[in-house]
């Protein structure tokens, strides 16, 4: 177990160090000067261009900079950002609650959609099998802008169950509320690749050999699908769960842009546009490291769920 951690936070140090450089190179492979981007072509005298260069360590060698970059990021210190003239980490923590709220909305969609869909169509050959792959084949090739574009039109223009984009919320119940076309948006192409996955693990295991042995000897059908079939295809379901769950994040960007929700995404997609490369920059690093803290979470689990892979096995493949 030691040696399996152990080499896992080694992978997530290199995945982080190179997502670092690649993410600190940004600026300066960007065509033109960075200083023109945090001018944002406003016209300056070339003192004021030398004490920007000096205050962002411009004149400094590459590796000192991106030395000096990481030992902020490090410490939390992720610079200023050119468009909102405020810290970034303050920024950002200003926006993370709201994505963060989105996030889990939509796992919890994500979760009990898919699951229940796919266990059903594994437990249920015939028209609503055939059902679930139609609606989940339909729910994973629709872009969440499109998802987006239709809830609204339906849910919150023609019947007026939800507030459509924009609009200001205070309180849990009511910010779930104002959610929950965001997060339905959000989540239905993860669901419906994530009921494909569970009806696959669920008839996978349905035609092994214990399964029909149970069977034979009257085992009751529920029984024999929670302990003998359900836990076992937990272990590719819960894989697949956790990938989703950091694409959730990185998927943010889109459904928020669509629902003008104040969180990274939104964020993101702004200062993108105003070429804000701190703030970028930022965001980036953030996600690659939620992204790779998930799967290292997942690892970590997927032997607990099913004892029949073990650490060694996971780490060798």
């Amino acid at each position: 177990m030691a040696r399996f951690i152990t080499g896992r936070l080694l992978g997530l140090v290199a995945v982080l160090f190179v997502t670092s450089l690649v993410v600190f190179g940004s600026v300066h492979l960007a065509p033109g000067d960075p200083v023109s981007f945090l001018l944002h072509g406003r016209p300056a005298t070339p003192e004021a261009v030398e004490a920007l260069r000096a205050q962002y360590h411009l004149d400094d060698p590459l590796p000192a900079q991106y030395a000096k970059w990481l030992g902020s990021a490090l410490q939390g210190d992720f610079g200023r950002s050119a468009q909102y003239h405020q810290d970034v980490s303050s920024l950002i923590g200003s926006r993370m609650s709201g994505t963060l709220l989105l996030i889990g909305y939509a796992a919890v969609l994500v979760a009990l959609l898919g699951v229940a869909a796919g266990i059903g169509a594994a437990l249920r050959p015939g028209p609503f099998d055939r059902g679930v792959l139609i609606g989940t084949g339909v729910a994973t090739a629709t872009p969440a802008f499109v998802t987006a574009i239709v809830l609204v039109s339906f849910f919150s223009v023609r019947l007026g169950w939800f507030p459509g984009p924009g609009g200001t919320s205070s309180g849990l119940s009511e910010r779930l509320y104002h959610l929950t076309l965001p997060a339905f948006a959000l989540a239905l192409s993860f669901a419906g690749l994530l009921a494909r996955v569970t009806r696959s693990a669920m008839l996978d295991e349905l035609g092994r050999e214990h399964v029909e042995v149970a069977r034979a000897r009257g085992v009751a059908g529920r029984t024999v699908v929670r302990r003998h079939v359900l836990r076992n295809a937990l272990g590719p379901v819960v894989t697949v769960g956790g990938t989703m769950l950091a694409g959730l994040l990185i998927s943010t960007s889109i459904v928020e842009t669509a629902f003008d929700v104040p969180g990274l995404g939104s964020l993101l997609v702004q200062s993108v546009t105003a070429k804000d490369f701190a703030v970028v920059q930022a965001i980036t690093l953030l996600s690659v490291a939620a992204f790779a803290v998930v799967n290292l979470v997942v690892d970590l689990l997927v032997p607990l769920i099913d004892p029949r892979l073990s650490l060694r096995g996971e780490g060798s493949s």
